[in-house]
């Protein structure tokens, strides 16, 4: 039987800590055939979406030095597949919730059947565990996209892929954090002059779409502050992108601005990334 639960929101929503010096992040999976980010802060560990089958999750997991055991609950953005696939069976396998938005999971009930589910509201910040977690609306085209600002005694995390535009909002909550996962999709020349079909590209660009290098970089230059140690470039299109690019322009621009210097890692597809610890 499925157990449903409702998450207490958190009326705190900027509390003060001490920080601490350990929080650790690892992009397992990130662009449109997958996506899954590990997120250890204090004594909780998340996966943020669980976009690939089950049995590579455990693997990436695995080979990352992290035993999916350990782990205490996914959270997911959005009912996007690459997002979603494996949300349920990894619940399952491992007796943890799931913790997802009331039309969010109406929309991904066929994956999260038999699951123990807990529900919050967008754009209201709960807590779990020793975590205040601030789900913040985005634009995508789907139900009820979410990013997410996680604050803990180590700091804060805040994760932004698969939108279309930056609100005021995004800025807002992408503000302050140690590490950050953050969408850098396409290079507007290369998806104009690329394979995809017209409709596809036209969704792309759109405000319900996927945010360029360009626009990434925009967003960086209003949130980037001294304490940023770890940045996670998001959501890559294999035919519209390039990881060198990226990692260049993104470590070019920062410079230039007189801006922090993170390291800098690219979310890739095939491959789980480093574990950062911060």
């Amino acid at each position: 039987m499925v157990r449903y639960g409702f998450l207490h929101n958190c009326l705190e929503s900027r509390r003060r800590i001490e920080y601490k010096e350990e929080m650790k992040i690892c992009s397992l999976a990130s662009g449109s055939k997958g996506n899954c980010l590990y997120l250890e802060a204090g004594d909780t560990r998340l996966l943020v979406d669980a976009g690939l089958s089950l049995r590579e999750t455990t693997a990436r997991l695995t080979r990352s030095g992290i035993d999916p055991s350990s782990v205490h609950a996914v959270l997911v953005t959005h009912e996007h597949i690459d997002h979603i696939r494996s949300a349920g069976s990894f619940a399952r396998r491992f007796k943890v919730p799931v913790v997802v938005s009331y039309a969010t999971r109406q929309a991904a009930e066929g994956y999260l059947e038999k699951t123990e589910l807990l529900e919050f509201e967008t754009g209201y910040s709960f807590t779990f565990r020793d975590l205040l977690i601030d789900p913040f609306p985005v634009s995508h085209d789907c139900c009820d996209p979410v990013g997410f600002a996680v604050e803990s005694r180590e700091g804060r995390f805040g994760t932004a892929t698969d939108l279309g535009t930056v609100t005021r909002l995004v800025r807002e909550k992408l503000k302050g954090c140690r590490a950050l996962n953050l969408e850098s999709n396409h290079d507007p020349e290369m998806l104009l002059n690329g394979p995809y079909p017209w409709h596809l590209k036209q969704r792309i660009k759109s405000r319900q779409g996927h945010l360029s290098n360009q626009e990434s970089l925009e967003l960086l230059h209003e949130i980037a502050h001294d304490r940023l140690e770890a940045l996670v470039m998001a959501h890559l299109s294999e035919a519209n992108n390039h990881p060198d690019r990226v990692v260049e322009t993104t470590a070019s621009f920062l410079r230039d601005q007189n801006r922090c210097a993170p390291r800098i890692t690219i979310g890739d597809q095939h491959q789980a990334g480093p574990v950062m610890e911060i």
